[in-house]
């Protein structure tokens, strides 16, 4: 169920006006790509992946907004999966282009999957006015990480960000050097990935799997008492 509390900001506050959406995820699984052939198991959303979520919603070929989130999952376990290599050059049309069974055409891998995942994403107008009416009503079917992973909205609310030196961590993703927790680890997310799958973009993000308390923070923002990091749109990055 989506809550709507989309209301308008106090005349004259300063500070970045973003509207913050909270997500869910019953079951969501990503892919290491640093991984090749093995099914190693992202512990958060790339922001690729939620670039392509948001893509869905408004129906676009993409979503490059500015985007801050935190995310974290409340267990994990293992599926089995039936996996069916397509054939190269076009071999064995009358199996519809797989390798026969009697070939190994029929790999069975285990993929680890993420348990009641929730996220949250920070993005500033304009682009979070639009992105929030789209998922009102979405264009196409909103997921996260394998086609059948669905993500359902839970609230998206106006606010307001502004600058920090000193913020609740818990579960954000921030830029290295963004904090000092002794319990971040570094993982290495796609930004973005072309359309034809050849060439990616990575950056690097400080991430707790267990809430980092109130710390002092650096190029931070906070809404509330939550420390929110923004990454600049791909495009930005790239002028």
């Amino acid at each position: 169920m989506t809550t709507d509390t989309m209301t308008a900001l106090p005349e004259g506050a300063l500070g970045i006006e973003a509207t913050r959406v909270e997500l869910f995820a019953p079951v969501a699984s990503f892919r290491d790509p640093m991984f090749p052939g093995l099914t190693r198991c992202l512990p958060v959303p790339a922001p690729s992946a939620l670039r392509g979520m948001l893509a869905a919603a408004t129906g676009r070929a993409e979503e490059p907004v500015v985007l801050g989130y935190s995310a974290h999952a409340a267990g994990a376990g293992v599926d089995t999966e039936t996996y069916h290599p397509i054939a190269a050059g076009g071999v064995n049309p009358a199996a519809g282009g797989r390798v026969r069974a009697i070939k190994n055409g029929t790999t069975v891998k285990d993929r680890p999957f993420l348990a009641h995942l929730t996220v949250t994403l920070w993005i500033p107008e304009p682009d979070g006015h639009r992105i929030a009416a789209a998922l009102r009503r979405p264009v196409w079917a909103l997921r996260l990480g394998r086609s059948q992973d669905l993500v359902f909205v839970r609230s998206v609310s106006a606010v307001l960000l502004r600058s920090t030196d000193e913020a609740v961590v818990g579960h954000a993703l921030a830029p290295p050097g963004g904090h000092d927790a002794a319990t971040a680890v570094t993982v290495r997310l796609a930004e973005t990935i072309h359309a034809d799958r050849m060439t990616s973009r990575y950056g690097d993000y400080l991430w707790c799997a267990e809430p980092a308390a109130r710390m002092p923070v650096r190029h931070a923002l906070h809404d509330g008492d939550q420390a929110v990091w923004l990454r600049p749109a791909p495009q930005a990055e790239r002028r």
